[in-house]
C-alpha cells in the first residue's frame, strides 16, 4: 500500500511538472507580474519587492502550509526589520479572497497574502506545492525550495533562513535549491 501511494504521488509530481513547465530557477530574472489584494485591488510585483524579497506560495486549507504558519510569522518578524520584503501568494482556485482574508486574521499574520487568480503567477514560477519559497536578490532568484526540513518535529536544516542569512551577508546561499514539500496547488482546469 505504501509503495502504491508513493508511486501515485511520484506520477502526480511528474505530470504536474510537465504540465506547468519548469518555471523559474536559481539565476532566473523575475519578470513583472500582478497579484490581487484580498480586497480585489491589482498590485504589481514592483510595488511589493525590495532588494531582497521572499515570495512564498501558501494555502488556507493545506495542513502542511498551516503547520508552517507560526514559522512564517517568525521568519517575517526576524527579517522584515532587516529590509527583506515578503510576498505571500495564494494560488489555489477554490480558496477565494474572503477566505484568505479570514485566514490571515484568524492566524494573526502581520503580513498580507495576495491572490493569484487563475494561478498565473504559480505557473510563471513553476510553483507546485504550499508552502514553497523563492528568495529574490536584485531581481534574480538566489534560492528556491522549502522553508525548512521538518513539517513537525525537530528542524535540522533552516533552509529559508540559511538562504536569507547568506544573501544578506552578500554571499550566495550554500544550497540554491531544496525540495519543497506540501499540498499541491489546486489549479484552474485548462480547457
Amino acid at each position: 500500500m505504501t509503495r502504491l501511494l508513493f508511486l501515485s504521488i511520484s506520477v502526480a509530481a511528474l505530470i504536474s511538472g510537465s504540465l506547468f513547465g519548469a518555471g523559474l530557477s536559481a539565476g532566473s530574472s523575475v519578470p513583472e507580474f500582478t497579484v490581487k489584494s484580498v480586497e480585489g485591488e491589482e498590485v504589481p510585483y514592483s510595488e511589493l519587492a525590495g532588494d531582497v524579497t521572499v515570495i512564498t506560495f501558501v494555502a488556507t486549507k493545506c495542513p502542511i502550509s498551516n503547520d508552517y504558519n507560526e514559522r512564517m510569522k517568525s521568519i517575517y518578524a526576524d527579517y522584515h526589520p532587516k529590509s527583506v520584503k515578503f510576498v505571500f501568494i495564494n494560488s489555489n482556485k477554490a480558496e477565494l479572497a474572503p477566505e484568505v482574508k479570514e485566514h490571515m486574521a484568524s492566524h494573526g499574520f502581520q503580513f498580507a497574502v495576495y491572490k493569484d487568480d487563475g494561478n498565473v503567477v504559480a505557473d510563471l514560477f513553476g510553483a507546485s506545492v504550499t508552502p514553497e519559497s523563492y528568495v529574490v536578490k536584485g531581481g534574480k532568484i538566489v534560492y528556491h525550495g522549502r522553508i525548512d526540513d521538518a513539517r513537525k518535529g525537530p528542524v535540522t536544516e533552516h533552509s529559508l533562513r540559511n538562504a536569507l542569512d547568506a544573501t544578506l551577508a552578500g554571499k550566495a546561499p550554500a544550497k540554491a535549491q531544496t525540495k519543497a514539500f506540501g499540498c499541491t496547488i489546486k489549479r484552474v482546469s485548462e480547457s
